[in-house]
């Protein structure tokens, strides 16, 4: 693990794993889903397309409690979820997929600035596609396919709360 330091003094860590397999991905969401921080964290996932950003949400969401069907939000933009008090003491989480964006402006038209400003879980596939619109993620997952099918994951945290999950 390697530790420096960014602007404001914040630890950027960052760590490389290996899903070997659908398994691992979920183990990994399991651990994630267990950690204090992840109700206020802002997480993103980026890599190519098939490279497993939302089936790592899937097992995430599924993790904190959220039931039923978890749909990909890239039709959509974003789905949204509510957990009851019941599960991990409630909790508001939108998961966002950028991808169909064409400008970055979009996202600025779309009035997710108030969402972000808002508490909970920030989960945010095709980041790039936002542009200097996003807030600063607490964590980077970059995912890219490894030839015999598993994932290399980089974990970069970017502040307090990123380097707190990764602990």
């Amino acid at each position: 693990m390697t530790v420096q330091r960014i602007a404001g003094g914040h630890p950027l860590i960052v760590k490389n794993i290996t899903w070997h397999n659908e398994e691992a991905t979920a183990n990994f969401a399991r651990a994630l889903a267990n950690h204090p921080a992840i109700g206020r964290a802002l997480i993103e996932l980026q890599g190519d397309l098939g490279a497993g950003k939302t089936t790592f949400v899937r097992h995430l969401l599924k993790s904190l409690g959220v039931q039923g069907r978890i749909k990909s939000p890239t039709y959509a933009v974003v789905e949204p979820y509510t957990l009851e008090a019941s599960h991990n003491g409630g909790m508001n989480i939108w998961h966002f997929d950028f991808y169909r964006f064409n400008d970055p402006r979009e996202w600025e038209e779309a009035g997710f600035r108030d969402i972000f400003a808002a508490a909970g879980l920030k989960l945010v596939e095709w980041p790039e596609k936002a542009g200097p619109h996003l807030p600063q993620p607490d964590l980077l997952l970059h995912l890219e396919v490894l030839p015999d099918d598993a994932r290399a994951v980089t974990l970069t945290a970017r502040t307090p709360i990123g380097a707190e999950l990764l602990a």
